[in-house]
Parts: structure tokens; C-alpha cells; sequence
């Protein structure tokens, strides 16, 4: 009988120590910066060993990768509800940013994660900002489609301008007031789509 529930075993557990280290390493990068955690840090909140540690991840940068990752299928995870949502492109475009604006309210918000980590990586051939790279053009087709489907006379531009205006929208909630920030994102993104400046509480 141990022999036919072990292999179950050994599958799952693998599993779940990579969630973990995963998990708080998320935690960890996010709230004090990718450079300033080690791995030993990571090793010892996720409660794991280090050989455990090395079997899912090589070293600290395939780490920081998966880390990434993890936050980009999350984003477009969230993202992609509104496919399902019967509403005009336009509109679609300001769930969005609401979206955005959501975030921006969280507790322990400190920034967007992938401007943060292009700091602590500017080199373009960097695996981790290559997968900044990927997610930005990821949000930016994402845009293009919906201004295209609105019949927008310059979907490329205007899709540019709304990460721009989510760019700084990240900035601002992080040092200034997110709640400020989160109106101004939507406000300023409407009136740029031609709906309108929305209510003061939107």
C-alpha cells in the first residue's frame, strides 16, 4: 500500500515547498527590494532547507524569474475578466485602469513590481527584464486591441499614452496619495478615450 500513495507523496511536495519559497519571496522582493533579500532570508521565512531551496531554483536569479513570472500571469489572469464583460472596448479600456487604480489602494502597496525591478535590473539582456520587457508589451497589445476594436484613429499611440498615464498612476501611488492617484488615472484616462471626466468618486 506505501508503495501505490508515495509517488502521490514525492509529487505534491516538491509542489508545495516551491509555492512557499515562491510565495515569500514574492513577499519579501516586493516589500524591501529584490537586491536587499537574500537567499538565506528567503530559505529561512519559507521554512525550507537549502538543498530544497537549490532543487527548485538553480540560484537567487531564477528565482527573482519566476517571481516575475508569477506576477505577470496573475496580472493577466485579472486582466483577462474582462472578456467576458458585455461592455463597449472603450469601456473595457477603463476596467483596465481601474484595475490599475485598485492596486494602487492596496495595503502595502510600494510601486509597480516590474518598474521596481527594472531598476534593480537596467540590463535589457537580463533574463529578469526580459520578462519586464514581455509583460509591458504584453499590457500594451492588450490596449492596442481594445482601441483597435473602438475604431480609435491611432490605436498605437493611444495605447502608448495609457501606459503611460498607468506608469505614472504606479509612481504617484507609491509616493504620494494612492487614492489621488487612482482618481486621476481614470479621470485622465476617460477624458483621453473621449468618455467624459468621470465623477469625482469614480
Amino acid at each position: 500500500m506505501s508503495s501505490s500513495t508515495s509517488p502521490t507523496v514525492r509529487a505534491i511536495r516538491p509542489s508545495a515547498a516551491r509555492e512557499r519559497l515562491l510565495t515569500t519571496a514574492a513577499r519579501l522582493f516586493y516589500a524591501e527590494g529584490i537586491h536587499t533579500v537574500g537567499v538565506d532570508r528567503v530559505i529561512a521565512e519559507a521554512k525550507v532547507t537549502r538543498a530544497t531551496f537549490y532543487r527548485h531554483f538553480p540560484g537567487k536569479e531564477d528565482l527573482v524569474v519566476a517571481y516575475l513570472e508569477m506576477r505577470d500571469h496573475e496580472i493577466r489572469a485579472a486582466a483577462g475578466g474582462i472578456d467576458h464583460v458585455n461592455a463597449p472596448a472603450r469601456d473595457k479600456a477603463v476596467l483596465l485602469l481601474h484595475g490599475v487604480g485598485d492596486e494602487l489602494c492596496k495595503t502595502g502597496f510600494r510601486g509597480c513590481p516590474f518598474i521596481n525591478a527594472a531598476a534593480e535590473y537596467p540590463d535589457p539582456e537580463h533574463p529578469a527584464h526580459q520578462v519586464v520587457t514581455t509583460h509591458r508589451a504584453w499590457f500594451h497589445a492588450t490596449l492596442v486591441s481594445l482601441l483597435e476594436e473602438a475604431d480609435h484613429p491611432d490605436p498605437y499611440f493611444g495605447a502608448a499614452t495609457l501606459v503611460m498615464l498607468r506608469d505614472g498612476a504606479m509612481v504617484a501611488g507609491n509616493l504620494e496619495s494612492a487614492e489621488q492617484a487612482r482618481l486621476a488615472l481614470i479621470r485622465a484616462g476617460k477624458a483621453f478615450l473621449g468618455l467624459g471626466a468621470a465623477p469625482s468618486g469614480a
